[in-house]
């Protein structure tokens, strides 16, 4: 079974889909630097797993440790994020990911674990 599990920071409202890009003055939008740091490092940490070689598509699962109920996001939200930084990385196609929600959970520090699994292998 090929899978590779990943521990990142939690660091915030950055990271969701609603929240990730803004716009500058000429109306074009960018991904604003804080979260484009996450996606580079979340990215060298899967890159080693050579995950482009597995079979399609991936299932990827995202775990979350939160600070409070009031700090919590939506993990669906964290997917547009994570999805597109492994597509980057990778060159896999986001078409070829299924996101699933993992377990939620509370305390310190606010942590993200991210499994990628390849297909059959659930």
């Amino acid at each position: 079974m090929r899978c590779v599990t990943v521990a990142m920071p939690y660091i915030g409202g950055v990271l969701s889909e609603n929240h990730y890009r803004g716009r500058r003055r000429d109306g074009m939008l960018y991904v604003k630097r804080e979260t484009r740091d996450w996606m580079e490092e979340l990215g060298w940490k899967i890159k080693t797993a050579h995950i482009e070689d597995w079979a399609l598509p991936l299932i990827v699962k995202c775990d979350g440790r939160f600070k409070n109920t009031h700090r919590q996001p939506d993990l669906s939200n964290l997917s547009k994020v994570i999805l597109d930084t492994i597509e980057e990385t990778t060159g896999v196609n986001d078409r070829d990911m299924r996101w699933q929600d993992g377990e939620v959970s509370y305390g310190e520090p606010a942590l993200l674990t991210i499994t990628i699994i390849e297909r059959g292998q659930e």
